[in-house]
């Protein structure tokens, strides 16, 4: 399969090729394309066939659900049979957005959406693009992240293409998405609201709202074993480098001194090496490490440093990611995935982070980084 790149307005999509790309999506087609969060792999929420094109091209678990997005309040009732009053005000206040509420399922909704479920996850994104693809389209597109199961999520158009390039009919290229993470998830289909998926929207934000939010455990720690995940991202691997990671937990000072000593006895053994950290970190590892690099100034706050650099004239390689400052947890959310994806290409072989606890994101960073570590947890 051919995979067609079309460049397209973020702000202000051409018309005509929203509408090429909706027909694809018709005919029971996979389009990627931008959101305010991430690129979404999308495909009529509404036919079964298209949702197991969506798997196979993600190589996605079946049983793993899908997220069905809307353009209009008026969407919604094709795919929750019931909405309840919590789900109202938070929709009032938060759609279109970052936000994914799950409700129970219509009979219009095929199992194979839901991933077996008797409930579905859905979305209104606030980006131009999305919403017209969705309006023109006219139907729910199921749109799950667009990379290989279990890759960091795509942030730009090139991490698409890095991951499904000639398995999917369309990247509609929008350039850089705005959030970086994926939407926070939210039960609302029985009783109490259950937090199942930390995002943009934090959880402190949502207490203020609700007043009480309870937390589902998978948010932090390994799901556990034999229970169905009732939204994407709760059980399998995802947003993981190709390399292992370790991430190193405690006060700031002994973090550093910690990953400086593990990153000096991987890099004697030859290994090619990575550090994710913040740009308050990063000088001090330079210093530590004694090699600076000699091609990237670091001028810009959020540059994130793509050059590696050999240590002591050995041929082991060490490369410093920056995804933030601590005061902007917003840029180190934006920058996470694309500084995860650059030690892909640069072949490290492990990777050693610090822990990115700044703020209220600081619960979705981490859980994005706990599940990309395979909660390998270093705790000084």
């Amino acid at each position: 399969m051919e995979t067609k790149i079309v460049a397209i307005d973020a702000k202000e999509p051409q018309p005509e090729r929203i509408q090429e790309a909706a027909r694809l999506i018709q005919r029971g087609g996979l389009v990627a394309f931008p959101t305010e969060t991430v690129y979404g792999l999308g495909g009529d929420a509404l036919d079964p066939e298209a949702a197991q094109k969506i798997y196979a091209a993600k190589g996605r678990p079946s049983d793993n659900p899908l997220i069905a997005h809307i353009a209009d309040f008026g969407e919604l009732s094709v795919l929750a049979a019931e909405i309840p009053d919590t789900a109202r005000t938070l929709m009032r206040l938060y759609w279109p957005g970052p936000l994914t509420l799950i409700f129970k399922k219509t009979e219009t909704v095929p199992f194979a959406t839901t991933g077996g479920l008797d409930t579905v996850a859905v979305r209104m994104p606030s980006h131009p693009v999305a919403r017209a693809l969705i309006r023109a389209a006219g139907t729910p597109i199921a749109a799950p992240s667009a990379n290989r199961s279990g890759r960091p999520s795509p942030t730009k158009a090139s991490h698409v293409r890095e991951d499904l390039d000639g398995h999917i009919d369309m990247l509609l290229d929008g350039g850089e998405v705005g959030i970086g993470l994926e939407s926070t998830i939210i039960d609302v289909s029985s009783g109490e609201p259950l937090l199942l998926r930390p995002g943009f929207i934090s959880e402190e934000t949502l207490e203020e709202t609700l007043g009480h939010l309870a937390v589902d455990a998978a948010c932090m720690e390994p799901m556990a074993s034999g229970k169905r995940p009732k939204a994407p991202g709760m059980k399998y691997r995802h947003y993981a480098p190709q390399a292992p990671m370790t991430i190193v937990h405690g006060p700031l000072a002994k973090v550093e001194k910690t990953i400086c000593f593990h990153v000096k006895e991987a890099l004697r053994a030859g290994k090619r090496v990575g550090i994710l950290c913040t740009s308050e970190s990063q000088p001090y590892y330079r210093q530590q490490l004694r090699n600076g690099c000699p091609d990237c100034h670091m001028s810009r706050l959020i540059a994130s440093c793509s050059c590696a650099f050999p240590y002591k004239g050995a041929e082991a390689l060490l490369m410093l990611e920056v995804s933030g400052p601590q005061t902007e947890p917003a840029k180190i959310a934006h920058h996470l995935y694309d500084a995860l994806r650059s030690f892909d290409r640069a072949g490290i072989d492990i990777i050693y982070s610090e822990s990115f606890e700044y703020g209220p994101l600081g619960g979705a960073i981490m859980n994005r980084l706990k599940k990309a570590a395979g909660y390998q947890i270093l705790e000084v």
